[in-house]
Protein backbone atom coordinates (compact mmCIF):
# COMPACT_ATOMS: atom_id res chain seq x y z
CA UNK A 1 0.00 0.00 0.00
CA UNK A 2 1.59 3.28 -1.10
CA UNK A 3 1.58 6.55 0.82
CA UNK A 4 -1.32 8.07 -1.10
CA UNK A 5 -3.48 5.01 -0.42
CA UNK A 6 -2.64 5.17 3.30
CA UNK A 7 -3.55 8.86 3.43
CA UNK A 8 -6.79 8.19 1.56
CA UNK A 9 -7.66 5.32 3.91
CA UNK A 10 -6.85 7.52 6.91
CA UNK A 11 -9.12 10.29 5.67
CA UNK A 12 -11.97 7.83 5.10
CA UNK A 13 -11.47 6.40 8.59
CA UNK A 14 -11.50 9.84 10.22
CA UNK A 15 -14.56 10.81 8.21
CA UNK A 16 -16.48 7.62 9.11
CA UNK A 17 -15.45 7.32 12.77
CA UNK A 18 -15.30 11.06 13.46
CA UNK A 19 -12.35 13.14 14.63
CA UNK A 20 -13.89 13.94 18.06
CA UNK A 21 -14.40 10.23 18.82
CA UNK A 22 -10.85 9.45 17.73
CA UNK A 23 -9.54 12.17 20.09
CA UNK A 24 -11.67 10.83 22.99
CA UNK A 25 -10.58 7.24 22.26
CA UNK A 26 -6.90 8.27 22.16
CA UNK A 27 -7.34 10.17 25.42
CA UNK A 28 -8.85 7.07 27.05
CA UNK A 29 -6.03 4.92 25.66
CA UNK A 30 -3.47 7.38 27.06
CA UNK A 31 -5.09 7.08 30.49
CA UNK A 32 -4.71 3.28 30.39
CA UNK A 33 -1.06 3.69 29.31
CA UNK A 34 -0.36 6.22 32.10
CA UNK A 35 -2.17 4.15 34.74
CA UNK A 36 0.75 1.78 35.61
CA UNK A 37 3.19 4.69 35.89
CA UNK A 38 0.75 6.48 38.23
CA UNK A 39 0.40 3.38 40.40
CA UNK A 40 -3.10 2.53 39.19
CA UNK A 41 -3.86 -1.15 38.54
CA UNK A 42 -4.91 -1.53 34.90
CA UNK A 43 -6.84 -4.74 35.58
CA UNK A 44 -8.94 -3.07 38.26
CA UNK A 45 -9.54 -0.03 36.05
CA UNK A 46 -10.59 -2.13 33.06
CA UNK A 47 -12.84 -4.22 35.29
CA UNK A 48 -14.48 -1.04 36.65
CA UNK A 49 -14.94 0.30 33.11
CA UNK A 50 -16.62 -2.91 31.95
CA UNK A 51 -18.86 -2.85 35.02
CA UNK A 52 -19.91 0.74 34.40
CA UNK A 53 -20.47 -0.06 30.73
CA UNK A 54 -22.82 -2.91 31.62
CA UNK A 55 -24.60 -0.82 34.25
CA UNK A 56 -25.43 2.01 31.85
CA UNK A 57 -25.62 0.44 28.39
CA UNK A 58 -29.33 -0.44 28.36
CA UNK A 59 -30.29 3.08 29.44
CA UNK A 60 -28.24 4.39 26.51
CA UNK A 61 -29.89 1.80 24.26
CA UNK A 62 -33.25 3.27 25.32
CA UNK A 63 -32.42 6.32 23.17
CA UNK A 64 -32.43 4.34 19.90
CA UNK A 65 -36.19 3.75 19.28
CA UNK A 66 -37.16 7.40 19.85
CA UNK A 67 -34.33 8.68 17.66
CA UNK A 68 -35.40 6.32 14.86
CA UNK A 69 -39.02 7.51 15.02
CA UNK A 70 -38.06 11.19 14.88
CA UNK A 71 -38.95 11.92 18.52
CA UNK A 72 -35.35 12.92 19.19
CA UNK A 73 -33.22 12.29 22.25
CA UNK A 74 -35.17 10.94 25.21
CA UNK A 75 -34.62 13.58 27.87
CA UNK A 76 -37.73 12.12 29.52
CA UNK A 77 -35.77 8.98 30.46
CA UNK A 78 -36.50 9.60 34.18
CA UNK A 79 -40.10 8.56 33.44
CA UNK A 80 -38.90 5.08 32.45
CA UNK A 81 -36.52 5.01 35.40
CA UNK A 82 -39.43 5.77 37.74
CA UNK A 83 -41.29 2.79 36.27
CA UNK A 84 -38.23 0.67 37.03
CA UNK A 85 -38.05 2.03 40.59
CA UNK A 86 -41.71 1.16 41.13
CA UNK A 87 -41.02 -2.37 39.92
CA UNK A 88 -37.98 -2.64 42.19
CA UNK A 89 -39.75 -1.40 45.33
CA UNK A 90 -42.78 -3.63 44.73
CA UNK A 91 -40.44 -6.59 44.22
CA UNK A 92 -38.80 -5.90 47.60
CA UNK A 93 -42.22 -5.41 49.19
CA UNK A 94 -43.23 -8.90 48.00
CA UNK A 95 -40.06 -10.01 49.82
CA UNK A 96 -38.96 -12.92 47.66
CA UNK A 97 -35.18 -13.12 48.13
CA UNK A 98 -32.52 -14.06 45.61
CA UNK A 99 -32.32 -13.70 41.82
CA UNK A 100 -36.07 -14.23 41.41
CA UNK A 101 -36.62 -10.72 42.81
CA UNK A 102 -34.78 -9.23 39.81
CA UNK A 103 -37.09 -10.86 37.29
CA UNK A 104 -40.09 -9.99 39.44
CA UNK A 105 -38.95 -6.37 39.35
CA UNK A 106 -38.87 -6.52 35.53
CA UNK A 107 -42.35 -8.06 35.55
CA UNK A 108 -43.75 -5.45 37.96
CA UNK A 109 -42.18 -2.48 36.16
CA UNK A 110 -43.54 -3.48 32.75
CA UNK A 111 -47.18 -2.32 33.18
CA UNK A 112 -46.00 0.99 34.67
CA UNK A 113 -43.60 1.49 31.75
CA UNK A 114 -46.30 0.67 29.19
CA UNK A 115 -48.86 3.04 30.74
CA UNK A 116 -46.41 5.89 31.34
CA UNK A 117 -44.84 5.40 27.91
CA UNK A 118 -48.22 5.48 26.18
CA UNK A 119 -49.18 8.73 27.95
CA UNK A 120 -45.75 10.21 27.26
CA UNK A 121 -46.02 9.25 23.58
CA UNK A 122 -49.50 10.73 23.28
CA UNK A 123 -48.16 14.00 24.69
CA UNK A 124 -45.21 14.10 22.28
CA UNK A 125 -47.57 13.51 19.35
CA UNK A 126 -49.28 16.78 20.23
CA UNK A 127 -46.06 18.81 20.30
CA UNK A 128 -44.28 17.66 17.13
CA UNK A 129 -41.13 19.70 16.64
CA UNK A 130 -40.64 20.44 20.34
CA UNK A 131 -40.30 16.88 21.62
CA UNK A 132 -36.95 17.22 23.39
CA UNK A 133 -37.95 20.35 25.30
CA UNK A 134 -41.25 18.82 26.42
CA UNK A 135 -39.46 15.56 27.26
CA UNK A 136 -37.15 17.49 29.59
CA UNK A 137 -40.14 19.01 31.37
CA UNK A 138 -41.79 15.59 31.64
CA UNK A 139 -38.64 14.05 33.12
CA UNK A 140 -38.12 16.80 35.69
CA UNK A 141 -41.78 17.06 36.72
CA UNK A 142 -42.18 13.29 37.08
CA UNK A 143 -39.18 13.19 39.45
CA UNK A 144 -40.67 16.03 41.53
CA UNK A 145 -44.07 14.30 41.67
CA UNK A 146 -42.52 11.01 42.80
CA UNK A 147 -40.61 12.78 45.58
CA UNK A 148 -44.03 13.19 47.18
CA UNK A 149 -45.34 9.74 46.25
CA UNK A 150 -42.36 7.86 47.73
CA UNK A 151 -43.49 9.22 51.11
CA UNK A 152 -47.15 8.34 50.61
CA UNK A 153 -47.13 4.92 48.92
CA UNK A 154 -48.17 2.14 51.36
CA UNK A 155 -44.89 0.21 51.58
CA UNK A 156 -44.04 -1.42 54.92
CA UNK A 157 -41.02 -3.64 54.31
CA UNK A 158 -38.66 -2.75 57.21
CA UNK A 159 -35.66 -2.70 54.85
CA UNK A 160 -37.27 0.09 52.81
CA UNK A 161 -39.18 2.43 55.13
CA UNK A 162 -37.85 5.10 57.47
CA UNK A 163 -37.23 3.48 60.86
CA UNK A 164 -38.43 6.33 63.06
CA UNK A 165 -41.90 6.54 61.46
CA UNK A 166 -42.44 3.14 59.87
CA UNK A 167 -43.67 4.77 56.67
CA UNK A 168 -42.23 6.57 53.67
CA UNK A 169 -39.40 5.07 51.66
CA UNK A 170 -35.76 5.78 52.43
CA UNK A 171 -33.61 7.73 50.03
CA UNK A 172 -31.33 4.75 49.42
CA UNK A 173 -32.43 1.11 49.74
CA UNK A 174 -30.01 -1.80 49.66
CA UNK A 175 -30.76 -4.76 47.37
CA UNK A 176 -28.49 -7.07 49.34
CA UNK A 177 -30.31 -10.34 49.94
CA UNK A 178 -32.44 -9.73 46.86
CA UNK A 179 -30.87 -9.21 43.44
CA UNK A 180 -27.43 -7.81 44.31
CA UNK A 181 -24.96 -8.73 41.52
CA UNK A 182 -27.41 -11.23 40.01
CA UNK A 183 -26.05 -10.40 36.54
CA UNK A 184 -22.49 -9.42 37.53
CA UNK A 185 -21.82 -12.82 39.09
CA UNK A 186 -23.55 -14.90 36.41
CA UNK A 187 -20.85 -16.63 34.30
CA UNK A 188 -18.33 -14.01 35.44
CA UNK A 189 -14.76 -14.66 34.28
CA UNK A 190 -11.79 -13.80 36.50
CA UNK A 191 -8.88 -13.39 34.10
CA UNK A 192 -6.44 -12.06 36.70
CA UNK A 193 -6.54 -11.20 40.38
CA UNK A 194 -7.95 -7.76 39.60
CA UNK A 195 -9.64 -8.20 36.21
CA UNK A 196 -13.12 -9.70 36.33
CA UNK A 197 -15.41 -9.68 33.30
CA UNK A 198 -19.13 -9.33 34.24
CA UNK A 199 -20.19 -11.77 31.53
CA UNK A 200 -23.82 -12.04 32.64
CA UNK A 201 -24.37 -8.28 32.53
CA UNK A 202 -22.70 -7.98 29.12
CA UNK A 203 -24.77 -10.88 27.74
CA UNK A 204 -27.94 -9.28 29.14
CA UNK A 205 -27.15 -6.08 27.25
CA UNK A 206 -26.21 -8.06 24.11
CA UNK A 207 -29.60 -9.79 24.23
CA UNK A 208 -31.51 -6.50 24.36
CA UNK A 209 -29.25 -4.94 21.72
CA UNK A 210 -29.96 -7.87 19.40
CA UNK A 211 -33.72 -7.57 20.05
CA UNK A 212 -33.66 -3.86 19.13
CA UNK A 213 -31.48 -4.53 16.06
CA UNK A 214 -33.82 -7.33 14.91
CA UNK A 215 -36.90 -5.19 15.54
CA UNK A 216 -35.52 -2.33 13.43
CA UNK A 217 -35.21 -4.79 10.54
CA UNK A 218 -38.84 -5.90 10.76
CA UNK A 219 -41.69 -4.28 8.83
CA UNK A 220 -42.70 -2.22 11.87
CA UNK A 221 -39.09 -1.24 12.56
CA UNK A 222 -38.62 -0.13 8.95
CA UNK A 223 -41.82 1.90 9.26
CA UNK A 224 -40.39 3.50 12.42
CA UNK A 225 -37.24 4.53 10.57
CA UNK A 226 -39.34 5.87 7.70
CA UNK A 227 -41.40 7.97 10.12
CA UNK A 228 -38.22 9.46 11.55
CA UNK A 229 -36.68 10.11 8.13
CA UNK A 230 -39.71 11.56 6.35
CA UNK A 231 -43.06 11.58 8.21
CA UNK A 232 -44.92 13.10 5.24
CA UNK A 233 -43.80 10.29 2.92
CA UNK A 234 -44.50 7.71 5.64
CA UNK A 235 -48.05 9.01 6.09
CA UNK A 236 -48.60 8.98 2.32
CA UNK A 237 -47.45 5.34 2.32
CA UNK A 238 -50.25 4.42 4.71
CA UNK A 239 -48.20 4.34 7.93
CA UNK A 240 -49.95 5.51 11.09
CA UNK A 241 -47.28 8.01 12.14
CA UNK A 242 -48.68 8.76 15.60
CA UNK A 243 -49.01 5.07 16.44
CA UNK A 244 -45.42 4.34 15.38
CA UNK A 245 -44.13 7.31 17.37
CA UNK A 246 -46.05 6.17 20.45
CA UNK A 247 -44.65 2.65 20.06
CA UNK A 248 -41.11 4.03 19.99
CA UNK A 249 -41.73 6.05 23.17
CA UNK A 250 -43.21 2.99 24.94
CA UNK A 251 -40.17 0.91 23.92
CA UNK A 252 -37.78 3.61 25.12
CA UNK A 253 -39.60 3.97 28.43
CA UNK A 254 -39.58 0.23 29.05
CA UNK A 255 -35.88 -0.06 28.20
CA UNK A 256 -35.20 2.77 30.66
CA UNK A 257 -37.08 0.82 33.33
CA UNK A 258 -35.10 -2.37 32.69
CA UNK A 259 -31.88 -0.36 32.45
CA UNK A 260 -32.20 1.11 35.93
CA UNK A 261 -32.78 -2.39 37.35
CA UNK A 262 -29.53 -3.55 35.74
CA UNK A 263 -27.83 -0.48 37.21
CA UNK A 264 -29.21 -1.25 40.68
CA UNK A 265 -28.13 -4.90 40.77
CA UNK A 266 -24.56 -3.84 40.05
CA UNK A 267 -24.51 -0.67 42.18
CA UNK A 268 -26.18 -2.43 45.11
CA UNK A 269 -28.77 0.21 45.96
CA UNK A 270 -32.10 1.63 44.80
CA UNK A 271 -31.83 5.41 44.71
CA UNK A 272 -35.18 7.20 45.05
CA UNK A 273 -36.33 10.83 45.21
CA UNK A 274 -33.84 12.90 43.14
CA UNK A 275 -31.90 9.84 41.92
CA UNK A 276 -33.54 9.62 38.44
CA UNK A 277 -32.99 13.35 37.92
CA UNK A 278 -29.32 12.84 37.02
CA UNK A 279 -29.60 9.79 34.76
CA UNK A 280 -30.84 11.21 31.44
CA UNK A 281 -27.98 13.55 30.50
CA UNK A 282 -25.18 10.93 30.77
CA UNK A 283 -27.23 8.51 28.63
CA UNK A 284 -27.94 11.20 26.04
CA UNK A 285 -24.29 12.27 26.02
CA UNK A 286 -23.00 8.72 25.66
CA UNK A 287 -24.99 7.98 22.50
CA UNK A 288 -24.01 11.34 20.98
CA UNK A 289 -20.34 10.73 21.75
CA UNK A 290 -20.80 7.35 20.09
CA UNK A 291 -21.68 9.07 16.81
CA UNK A 292 -25.48 9.32 16.91
CA UNK A 293 -27.43 12.46 16.06
CA UNK A 294 -30.95 13.63 16.82
CA UNK A 295 -32.32 11.64 13.89
CA UNK A 296 -29.91 8.72 13.42
CA UNK A 297 -28.57 6.12 15.85
CA UNK A 298 -27.30 2.55 15.78
CA UNK A 299 -26.35 -0.19 18.22
CA UNK A 300 -22.69 0.52 17.42
CA UNK A 301 -23.18 4.15 18.53
CA UNK A 302 -24.51 2.84 21.85
CA UNK A 303 -21.56 0.50 22.41
CA UNK A 304 -18.83 2.96 21.41
CA UNK A 305 -20.37 5.93 23.22
CA UNK A 306 -21.08 4.09 26.46
CA UNK A 307 -17.59 2.60 26.61
CA UNK A 308 -15.86 5.92 25.87
CA UNK A 309 -18.01 7.92 28.29
CA UNK A 310 -17.84 5.45 31.17
CA UNK A 311 -14.18 4.67 30.52
CA UNK A 312 -13.12 8.30 30.82
CA UNK A 313 -15.37 8.91 33.84
CA UNK A 314 -13.79 5.86 35.51
CA UNK A 315 -10.15 6.34 34.52
CA UNK A 316 -9.62 10.11 34.79
CA UNK A 317 -10.20 10.42 38.57
CA UNK A 318 -8.08 7.34 39.32
CA UNK A 319 -5.09 8.45 37.26
CA UNK A 320 -5.30 12.11 38.30
CA UNK A 321 -5.59 11.25 42.01
CA UNK A 322 -2.53 9.03 41.82
CA UNK A 323 -0.51 11.63 39.93
CA UNK A 324 -1.28 14.59 42.23
CA UNK A 325 -1.50 12.44 45.39
CA UNK A 326 -4.71 14.13 46.49
CA UNK A 327 -8.20 12.65 46.77
CA UNK A 328 -10.16 14.78 44.34
CA UNK A 329 -11.94 11.87 42.66
CA UNK A 330 -15.48 13.21 43.04
CA UNK A 331 -14.52 16.73 41.89
CA UNK A 332 -12.63 15.36 38.88
CA UNK A 333 -15.48 12.96 38.02
CA UNK A 334 -18.02 15.79 38.08
CA UNK A 335 -15.81 18.07 35.95
CA UNK A 336 -15.05 15.34 33.40
CA UNK A 337 -18.59 13.96 33.15
CA UNK A 338 -20.18 17.41 32.87
CA UNK A 339 -17.53 18.44 30.35
CA UNK A 340 -18.37 15.46 28.15
CA UNK A 341 -22.09 16.14 28.56
CA UNK A 342 -21.53 19.75 27.42
CA UNK A 343 -19.44 18.57 24.46
CA UNK A 344 -22.06 15.96 23.47
CA UNK A 345 -24.89 18.47 23.58
CA UNK A 346 -22.97 20.85 21.32
CA UNK A 347 -22.56 17.93 18.92
CA UNK A 348 -26.34 17.49 19.06
CA UNK A 349 -26.79 21.04 17.83
CA UNK A 350 -24.33 20.52 15.02
CA UNK A 351 -26.00 17.30 13.95
CA UNK A 352 -29.39 18.97 13.87
CA UNK A 353 -28.36 21.60 11.34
Amino acid sequence: MNGAAVVSWGKRFVRSFGLPRIIIALFLLSLFILAPFAGVNVGTSLSDTLNRFGMNAIMVLAMVPMIHSGCGLNFGLPLGIIAGLLGATISLQVNIPGPASFFLAILFCTPFALILGWGYGALLNRVKGGEMMIATYVGFSSVAFMCIMWLLLPFNNPTMVWGFSGRGLRTTISVEGYYLHVLNDFLSIQLTKHLVIPTGMLLFFAFFAFIIWAFLHTKTGTAMTAVGSNPVFARASGINVDRIRTLSVVMSTWLGAVGILVYQQSFGFIQLYMGPFYMALPAVSAILIGGASVNKASILNVIIGTFLFQGIVTMTPSVMNSMIHTDMSEVIRIVVSNGMILYALTRKTEAAR
